[in-house]
């Protein structure tokens, strides 16, 4: 009788998949910023050009004159439930910007969640729990639908899933995250324009922010930012998962019996 796979401990999952999301925010930031900053430029004034023409230009403008920046840019991100990731996004969204726009309003991660709760309260902190809420719920059911179904199909005949090689873990995380990200680029677009908006600006929320996108810059709009997504995509989630799947490894070796 051939041995069942040994269900798998909430807690390590829990461990192995806070390391997996510090992988990819450790590879996935630099291009998040040039997404940001990308999804939130204002549209160009007649006879002027745009701040950035585009993916490319975005990051070596970012990389030549702001490169501290990059590191010091608010990387407060959750990675379980809406209500920890909401309080991220915002704060993450506005230090992201502040370089670009000249002023220098929050000295970081902990004095931006500061004086967002001194002005608006903890409603200032979660601006934006609904788009967050749009743009996760369906692209995390892609995320990891995909990753599994393509462990599955990358496995050899006669070979567990557990025992998958390194390189196609890589290219299963990749994958998927180039997914999850083809179905969450339109509300996070709206999701970042939202947070990063004057307080008052979109007085029905998302709805406002649909509209004006699309009367302003059209459909098209709501893909901004679409390169830097996806060139993001494949090597920061191949390292998430990769960084996952090598935690839950050795925390199998070294406690067992957890």
């Amino acid at each position: 009788m051939a041995d069942q796979p040994k269900p798998i401990s909430p807690l390590k999952n829990l461990l192995a998949g806070g390391f997996g999301g510090v992988c990819l925010v450790f590879v996935g930031h630099p291009l998040d910023t040039v997404k940001v900053r990308l999804q939130t430029q204002p549209p160009s004034l007649p006879g002027q050009p745009p701040m950035y023409s585009g993916t490319f230009d975005c990051f070596r403008k970012t990389l030549f004159r702001e490169y501290p920046q990059l590191f010091a840019a608010g990387m407060l991100s959750g990675v379980f439930t809406t209500g920890i990731m909401t309080p991220g996004e915002r704060i993450k969204c506005l230090l992201q910007i502040q370089a670009s726009s000249g002023e220098t309003k929050y000295t970081g991660t902990l004095d931006c969640a500061k004086k967002l709760y001194q002005e608006f309260g903890i409603r200032g902190i979660y601006k934006g729990t609904v788009l967050t809420l749009m743009r996760d719920v369906p692209a995390s059911g892609m995320y990891f639908m995909t990753y599994e179904w393509l462990k599955n199909i990358f496995t050899p005949e006669g070979k567990r899933v557990s025992e998958l090689s390194v390189p196609r873990i890589l290219v299963a995380g990749g994958i998927a995250g180039i997914f999850n990200w083809a179905v969450a680029i339109p509300p996070d677009v709206l999701k970042s324009r939202f947070q990063t908006a004057p307080p008052g600006k979109y007085p029905n929320g998302f709805r406002d922010v649909l509209r004006e996108l699309i009367r302003d810059e059209g459909v098209t709009s709501l893909y901004k930012g679409f390169n830097a997504v996806m060139i993001r995509a494949f090597p920061a989630n191949a390292a998430c998962f990769l960084g996952f799947e090598v935690a839950m490894k050795f925390l199998n070796w070294a406690t067992p019996n957890l």
